[in-house]
């Protein structure tokens, strides 16, 4: 193509190409194309003339780029706001902008521009009118952020063809008609009835509820099978009743909270929260099949949930129930996440979550988003919430289509509801609608807008709501009577207070109480695997392909681990190795495995090697993918650098398949403080307020090895505080067997006795010989919750003090040179630290009668670690003996910031233990004196 002087970019080589055409052939192009190319000579040659090409191809480039712009920028100019709000606009949509008249368009042929809206002819005028009756009318098309070029193409022939809107794709008017009354009679019959009540309402974004008809029956059409719907508050009520089919009764029975000192059940105490924080489920007939459509619980912690909502499209999405890696088919799920527009940009876990969506470990084929945008916060306008343009603003980061769309425009809102499934269904990427509306009453229904929003709320109240005014504009067609329309809102109404006038809200008030296991399922639990089993095993594990190498500082270990069952009494079996025959023992039992975490395939401390890469090809070998004796899949993900969204990912993949044993393990333990949310409100919680019955494990490496504050804790005491209602296991492994049978055991439990599993992982002690176990102790036995001090017991009658300890800190004293010289002491283990059984703890203490003195010794400072949760129990068990504590004074700090610090401090730590004198100053000694008998609680 010939380089003219006023001919560039790519918004100019369309025209240019014309020409080139028209060169060669005249015919080729349309009779108008070959006028206005007619009028106008290149030059001769291709060295640029002074003169540059004629007016009239300029004006012709010209005009091509004002469509250009309004196709990129035509958002700008959308009215997207139902109270009338002027869009921001930009010059570059201005036919002034680029020297050009109406009359300069009107001259020039429609087919200059390549597109749908230039087939029906005309000239640029009619081109560019049309551009802008798409891009500037009541959808802002926003996707000019979209790097694919095929995505851009599509979505661009798709929005300029009227793929999804009238007459190519038609509303059904009366049926639109009857869903808008649906949803706004509920809303306005709850404002009624229950007018102190809290419900956040939908009002003033109404056509959320059509729209999600539109992309679940979307997806459907597509053969999705399940569906899961994550939101937080707004909306929430209409959404159950109207797309999960939620009885208006329960929901009535709700507002009503029929519970009372005459009909409450004890057996359900410990079971509550708010109405618009509950989940619910339902099925939908489809050609012989059911399509499941899910929402998950969601606390007040705005998009907490979102997360949780694609691991639970991840987990419906996989087939894990055959050996090697797990199918994953995301065309088998639908994740559909409804968002605040305070919320999306201010809450850093939907940044954490948009990033999962294209990585291998996590991707979903594709999250539909929704922003329920209401211009508002809780009190606080836009301009206070978020310094993008839009409040979808971070989703262009991750080149996620964006379509803004009038809430009070319900066609429009029908298109962009087909448009993002059908780009979802097409693509297999996330897609995302900003819904611009308002919100009628203030955040909760109960407090005063006017008071920070006065003219807005003026105006709201004398706006009419969308059924009004779809019911003028089928009124105006011919579709229906005001009549009519009114006789169908009276129906709705009549229906609801119907419900309410029949309720009995004892009977219908109905909430998931989840069976209590019988106590002692876990003691029951059979782990141990014969020898000979775990030999064939062994060997199978350490195959690798034809050719394949590895590295070579592995092949060492990996002949030490050869022999590892070549004498079943020697300690031969490491950490490590402990672990890789446990997993590979429970897909040989057919359950299905995830691990996931940061660095999960070779492990923080370059233990597991999970996953082998041949130094010289970088070929990716999976052992356990190749395991002849499996049964099940399993797949070892390096998570992103996150904690937050992927434990609330995990939460969810394993709500939705509690058959399959789901791990997620942190770089180092403290990393685990980013994940609070997720713990406080899912993971430890979930079964007490909505009767899930999680069963995620979390390996979170923990010890106090001066490597300094950020890589000692793991936090363990956040969680004992949060243990209760039997809610969780808390675990401290010292010994690679007690892992082997720790991780059988909770794959055992996963649908007789199933809990969160949160195991304190060793670092440097991954190697140390005193963790290795025989061969013969993962063959027999099973996991113990208390480890007696097996020397001791022999001479039981000499001990005079009995430490009590857990984790590293008992290495340390076991291995301490003054251990040798405490013969009156005795240490003990407490593995389990919650639930633990006091009867089992006080008959181990029973067994040393002479001792005069029970000591709780513990690495991390008095005021973390274990000391507050355990002392009560410690003071019943030990039936009048004092108990006191050895640990760090108080801190605000897990640890010092020096090894040599470090090294200070802990050797202080084990003298005071180990030496019958008074413990040195800087290691604190606490006495706790509270007496009583234990309690007879269950142990799990």
């Amino acid at each position: 193509m010939s380089s003219w002087q006023g001919f560039s970019g790519i918004n100019s080589a369309y025209v240019l190409e014309q020409y080139e055409r028209y060169l060669s052939n005249p015919a080729s192009v349309d009779a108008d194309t070959r006028a206005l190319f007619a009028s106008w000579t290149p030059p001769a040659d291709d060295a640029a003339p002074s003169s540059g090409p004629g007016p009239n191809l300029r004006k012709a480039l010209a005009a091509v780029e004002l469509a250009q712009a309004i196709r990129r920028l035509g958002h700008l100019g959308a009215q997207l706001d139902p109270l009338g709000t002027s869009p921001q606009g930009d010059p570059a949509l201005l036919a002034s902008n680029y020297g050009l008249t109406d009359d300069d368009l009107r001259a020039l042929p429609a087919s200059l521009l390549e597109s749908p809206l230039a087939a029906a002819g005309g000239t640029m005028f009619d081109v560019v009118q049309r551009l802008r009756a798409v891009y500037c009318g009541s959808i802002g098309h926003d996707y000019a952020h979209v790097f694919d070029p095929q995505e851009r193409q599509w979505l661009t022939h798709a929005v300029e063809q009227g793929r999804f809107r009238a007459p190519v794709s038609p509303v059904d008017a009366p049926a639109l008609l009857d869903r808008l009354t649906q949803v706004e009679a509920f809303e306005r019959f709850l404002h009624r009835a229950f007018q102190a009540k809290t419900r956040f309402s939908l009002e003033g974004l109404d056509m959320m509820v059509p729209m999600l008809d539109e992309v679940i029956g979307g997806a459907v059409q597509a053969g999705v099978e399940t569906v899961v719907v994550g939101m937080a508050h707004r909306g929430r009520l209409n959404v159950m009743a109207h797309v999960l089919d939620k009885p208006y009764a329960q929901i009535l029975a709700e507002f009503k909270d029929p519970l009372t000192a005459d009909n409450f059940r004890e057996d359900m105490w410990w079971m509550s929260d708010v109405k618009y924080h509950a989940g619910g489920l339902r099925s939908i007939p489809n050609d012989g099949r059911s399509v499941s459509v899910v929402m998950p619980p969601n606390p007040s912690h705005l998009e907490a949930v979102d997360p949780v909502v694609v691991g639970m499209a991840r987990a419906a999405a996989t087939q894990a129930s055959a050996p090697g890696a797990p199918v994953v088919q995301t065309r088998r799920a639908l994740p559909i996440v409804i968002h605040g527009d305070a919320a999306f940009p201010g809450q850093g876990v939907v940044a954490e979550s948009l990033n999962l969506a294209r990585l291998a470990g996590y991707d979903t084929g594709g999250t539909v988003h929704l922003i329920v945008n209401n211009k508002l916060g809780f009190t606080a306008n836009s301009p206070e919430s978020f310094s993008t343009s839009y409040c979808s603003g971070l989703a262009r980061a991750y080149e996620v289509p964006i379509l803004h769309v009038n809430a009070d425009d319900p066609e429009a809102c029908v298109e962009a509801a087909r448009l993002a499934i059908a780009y979802r269904n097409q693509f297999q990427r996330d897609v995302l609608i900003d819904l611009v509306g308002y919100r009628r009453y203030g955040h909760n229904e109960g407090d005063e807008p006017g008071y920070t929003q006065p003219l807005t709320y003026k105006a709201i109240a004398s706006h009419p709501t969308v059924r009004d005014q779809w019911v003028q504009r089928l009124i105006a067609r011919g579709v229906t009577t005001p009549d009519a329309a009114a006789a169908l809102a009276q129906r709705y109404a009549d229906q609801l207070q119907g419900v309410l006038d029949a309720l009995k809200p004892e009977q219908d008030l109905c909430e998931p109480v989840p069976a209590v296991p019988p106590a002692g399922l876990a003691a029951k639990a059979t782990t141990g695997v014969s020898l000979k089993t775990l030999a064939a095993i062994n060997a199978a594990l350490l195959q690798l392909p034809d050719g394949f190498s590895v590295h070579p500082k592995l092949v060492k270990g990996r002949e030490r681990r050869a022999q590892a069952f070549a004498k079943a009494g020697e300690r031969t079996v490491d950490w490590a190795t402990a672990e890789d025959l446990a997993f590979a023992t429970i897909l040989a039992d057919g359950t299905p495995i995830r691990l996931t975490g940061e660095d999960a395939q070779r492990g923080t401390f370059s233990h597991r090697h999970a996953v082998l890469h041949d130094p010289n090809t970088d070929a990716r070998h999976v052992p356990l993918h190749a395991l002849p004796q499996a049964k099940a899949s399993i797949e070892i993900i390096n998570s992103p650098l996150t904690e937050n969204a992927t434990i609330g990912f995990e939460f969810g993949y394993n709500v939705q398949a509690p058959e399959r044993l789901v791990i997620w393990e942190a770089q180092y333990g403290d990393f685990i403080n980013g994940a609070q949310t997720m713990l406080d409100e899912f993971v430890v919680s979930a079964r007490t307020k909505w009767g899930q019955t999680p069963s995620l494990v979390l390996l979170l490496p923990h010890a106090h090895e001066g490597a300094g504050p950020d890589h000692a804790s793991a936090r363990p005491e956040r969680f004992l505080q949060l243990a209760a209602d039997m809610n969780m296991r808390v675990v401290n492994c010292t010994s690679a067997a007690q892992y082997f049978h720790l991780l059988r055991r909770q794959a055992a439990l996963l649908t007789s006795d199933p809990l969160p599993l949160v195991v304190l992982t060793p670092k440097g002690l991954l190697r140390h010989p005193m963790m290795a176990s025989t061969p013969d102790e993962l063959a027999t036995g099973s996991f113990r919750r208390l480890i007696d001090d097996a020397d001791a017991k022999a001479r039981a009658k000499e001990i005079r003090r009995v430490v009590l300890c857990t984790g590293k800190i008992y290495v340390d004293l076991a291995s301490s040179d003054k251990r040798a010289a405490a013969t009156t002491t005795a240490i003990c283990r407490i593995e389990q630290l919650y639930p633990l059984s006091e009867i089992e703890l006080a008959a181990m203490l029973d067994g040393y009668a002479q001792a005069e003195e029970i000591l709780w010794v513990q690495e991390e400072p008095e005021n973390y670690g274990y000391w507050d949760h355990l002392r009560d129990t410690l003071v019943r068990a030990a039936k009048g003996r004092p108990v006191r504590l050895i640990a760090r004074p108080r801190s605000a700090s897990p640890a010092e910031g020096t090894a040599s610090r470090h090294a200070r401090h802990q050797a202080r730590i084990l003298e005071a233990a180990l030496q019958a004198a008074a413990p040195a100053p800087a290691a604190t000694a606490k006495s706790a004196t509270t007496t009583g008998a234990p309690t007879k609680r269950a142990a799990k």
